[in-house]
Parts: C-alpha cells; structure tokens; sequence
C-alpha cells in the first residue's frame, strides 16, 4: 500500500473532497437504499480509477482541476460500482474485495436495481451539468465492456482463442475502462481532442498490461508462493496458455484443449497443464508482452512537462506491473 499512498500524494486534497462528494452524491430518500449505498461507499477499493482522472488533469492543466473533474471521477465511479455489482449477480459471486457482495446480502433482484440505480446515478448527473462530452467517454466504455464479455463467452464456449482475439477480449473487457479514466480526466479539463486521444491510448496499454500481469498470478507468485489455476478452471483463456497452445505439437494442443474443457476440475491435471505451459516459455512470453505496454505507455507521457503528477503517473504504470497482488 506504500506505494500507492505516494501515487496518491500529489491529489491527496482532490481525493478527499471527491470522496465526500461522492458520499453525499449517494444518499436517497429510500431507507433500504441508503443502507445499501452506505455499505457501498464504505467497501471501496484502492480508487485507482478516480485517481486516473484527477492525475491526468493536473498534468495536462497546470496542477487545476474544475468541477467537471469532479464530476468525471464521480461518474466513473458510479458506473463502475454499477458494473462490479452486476457481474457479482452475472459470477454468483458471494465476495468482492474480501467483503460480502450485495446479491450475497440482499439476493439478486435487489442486486440488480442497484446496479441500475447506479447506472442512472452516473447518467442523470453527466446530463444535469451538460457534460454530454463526458457522458460519451463513460457510455463507449459500457458499450465495449459488454460487448468485450460476451465476445469471451462465445470464445470460451470452443476455446479457440488466437492471440488477437484475446488481445481485443481484454482491450474492451478491462483496458476500455481504464482509457475512460484517462480520457475522463484530459475532457473534463478540456484539453484539446489530440490530447484526450492520446490520454485515452495511455489508459489502454495499462489496462492491458494489467489484465497480463493478473493472467500471470494464475501460474503462481510471490506472495501465494504456489500456482492457484482458477482461470484454467473457469476455463479462461490466459496468454500463456494461448502461447502453449499455439507453440503445441497437434497431439500436444489436443491434449490441453481436452483438458481446458473436460478435466479443469481435476488437480493434477491442472498442475499439468501449468507445468507444460512454464516449460515452453509461455510465462516469459507474457512477461515480455506486458513489459512492451509498459513502456509503450510510458512513451506517452515524455512529451509532458516534470510534474509531481506525471511522476505518479510512471509510479502507476510501474505499480501495475510489479504488484504482488
């Protein structure tokens, strides 16, 4: 978390003003309502979304943000919160960010109106203040998030996932949310359209480096010390397991499909699986490819002046590679 405090250092004040707007934001006259956004709001991750936001228009206004910056971080906030609560219901997931979800608390149709209630939330408060610019920033991100999903699924259903449909999974799966950020915060400062264009590029290559380094977790870290497998038994397909995959003798890549698709529940099998993906190189495969959005992102930002914001923002790039986490 250290490093993320000193991320977080140079908008500290921004932080804090935006949480507090955000928590008055959620109130509403519905009592169950306000039960549940108050567990909502006190549940909060790292904020690495707003934080994208408020950083990129510091950097590219001179250290000012407005209050349509406020504005843009709280709208991400809110669909992204409207997201995360869907998918729970979508995954059955009973946990998010090690507390209970809110379908594990109040069952799926309540679930699901909150997820709603959220959506019009972020819509109706872009459209009170006429920031029409910024509601299309958020609105593309949902459209490809959706479409990103269920692109996976219909893969997932043969897997005969190629590199580059992975590679346009993952852009609209994760990195399109990410590029909003940093689109978000260039827009809400408006800066000229190259700009936001370029913003919302440097968004994109993090978010794919960061899906890479969480496909990497799968095969083992650090910290859990032992591979954990669970996207071979959900059968996602990773970029290591897309390398083994392509680089595999026919017998060999039957072998893999067959036990991707029929034997993801059996243990041994799965270290198997792990253990012919690490030795044809498939980790160092996606190491390599990650670190080349790492510095393609990093790129970027050269052209911009020294600044303690620019600063974070090469800790963040860094950050996302190198957690353990």
């Amino acid at each position: 978390m250290k490093i993320v405090s000193q991320i977080k250092a140079p908008i500290e004040a921004e932080m804090e003003l935006f949480e507090k707007k955000f928590s008055q934001s959620m109130s509403t006259r519905v009592a169950l309502l306000n039960r549940i956004m108050h567990y909502v709001v006190n549940r909060k991750g790292k904020q690495m979304r707003p934080m994208f936001v408020f950083l990129i228009a510091k950097m590219c206004n001179d250290g000012e943000v407005n209050e349509r910056t406020y504005r843009g971080a709280s709208v991400i906030e809110l669909i992204h919160t409207a997201t995360l609560v869907h998918d729970d219901v979508v995954d059955d997931s009973n946990r998010r960010r090690g507390f209970f979800s809110i379908n594990a608390l109040w069952k799926n149709k309540i679930a699901v109106l909150v997820g709603d209630y959220l959506l019009s939330k972020g819509l109706l408060l872009s459209i009170d203040n006429d920031d029409f610019d910024l509601l299309k920033i958020i609105s593309v991100a949902v459209r490809e998030m959706s479409e990103g999903e269920l692109l996976q699924i219909e893969k997932a259903r043969r897997l005969d996932i190629t590199e580059e449909v992975y590679f346009d999974i993952i852009r609209q799966k994760t990195a399109t949310l990410i590029a909003a950020c940093c689109a978000m915060g260039a827009q809400s400062i408006n800066a000229p359209e190259e700009r936001v264009t370029q913003m919302r590029k440097f968004g994109e290559l993090i978010g794919i480096a960061f899906q890479i380094k969480d496909d990497l977790f799968d095969y083992g870290d650090e910290v859990i010390g032992k591979p954990t497998g669970i996207d071979i038994k959900e059968q996602k397909m990773t970029l290591p397991l897309i390398y083994a995959i392509n680089h595999a003798s026919k017998e060999k890549r039957k072998w893999l499909i067959n036990s991707v698709k029929n034997h993801n529940k059996d243990k041994v099998r799965v270290k198997e699986v792990i253990a012919y993906v690490k030795e044809v190189g498939g980790l160092e495969y996606a190491i390599q490819k990650m670190k080349a959005y790492q510095q393609q992102a990093l790129s970027l930002l050269q052209d911009y002046p020294e600044s303690p914001y620019k600063d974070s923002l090469e800790l963040m790039v860094n950050y996302v590679i190198d957690r353990k986490k």
